[in-house]
């Protein structure tokens, strides 16, 4: 069976959104590239209509452009290592696929096989999270990955001595690929597969980690927040800058002070911390 290619120019802001938001129509295979996406999907699931509507959504704001294709049979593997390079976040942490070589200089180091899960330390959120967890000392401490796509919260967790890290997804494909990430790098934790709610892990966390988008956030802080020990961390990203008011409107009222915040071409990331409501 052939497989549809579809070119997408955008802004790079739109490329990890338009990903997800294909991947929940049948997507199953994607490059990213300096000027957007290539996107794949066999002719057999292939649905114009809902496919037509997420780009008329997001085109004048991304300033979305495509080239549809016919492609036969692809050699993924082949195809997505020409296209991924190694990650350097600060002097932390190098994050590598394991066809690449180990480079010194660095405190830790992650291997991660992406497939179509979505987490690699290219993305501006990804860095951003990688850079907080490491200014936070995660010794003897209890984790959290919410949403944990490919796992490289929770590797970095376990990495930076976490003493017990929890990880799930709501795409199997997701835990699939995560918990072979997870044997990539010796964890013997497994990922867990559905939302907050259906997986219901057992609290308290020291550190809780959600890098998902903003809508999928306001609706579960009440759930972090109720998770998180005293003095806990909560680490969030997924969202732009612009967002960050209405975030921290909904965080104070939790008892969620911000401790830090950061930004990465246009994408934010924010440091919690747990304290007592008055």
């Amino acid at each position: 069976m052939d497989y549809l290619e579809f070119k997408i120019k955008c802004l790079e802001e739109f490329q990890e959104i338009l990903i997800a938001e294909l991947a929940e129509i049948g997507f199953d295979s994607f490059l990213e590239n300096e000027d957007g996406i290539d996107a794949y999907i066999l002719q057999s699931e292939f649905d114009r209509k809902k496919f037509t509507e997420i780009i008329s959504k997001y085109q004048q704001a991304g300033q979305i452009t495509l080239t549809e294709g016919v492609m036969p049979k692809v050699n993924w593997n082949e195809e997505w290592e020409k296209n991924y390079d190694p990650i350097e976040v600060e002097n932390l942490v190098y994050v590598r696929a394991s066809f690449h070589e180990s480079k010194p200089g660095f405190r830790h180091e992650i291997v991660i096989n992406p497939k179509m899960s979505f987490g690699t330390g290219h993305h501006a959120t990804t860095y951003q999270m990688l850079r907080h967890q490491g200014e936070l000392d995660h010794t003897g401490k209890r984790v959290l990955d919410v949403g944990s796509g490919t796992g490289i919260l929770a590797i970095m967790a376990q990495l930076l001595g976490a003493s017990q890290v929890e990880a799930f997804d709501i795409d199997d494909w997701c835990v699939d690929n995560g918990n072979e990430n997870f044997d990539l790098n010796g964890l013997t934790t497994r990922m867990g597969l559905g939302t907050i709610r259906q997986v219901n892990p057992l609290g308290p966390f020291e550190i809780i980690l959600a890098n998902i988008n903003k809508n999928v956030l306001l609706d579960e802080l009440e759930i972090y927040a109720g998770l998180l020990a005293p003095e806990g961390f909560l680490l969030l990203s997924g969202f732009y800058t612009e967002d960050i008011e209405d975030l921290l409107n909904a965080t104070t009222p939790l008892g969620l002070v911000l401790r830090k915040k950061s930004a990465k071409d246009n994408w934010a990331a924010l440091i919690l911390q747990k304290i007592d409501v008055p």
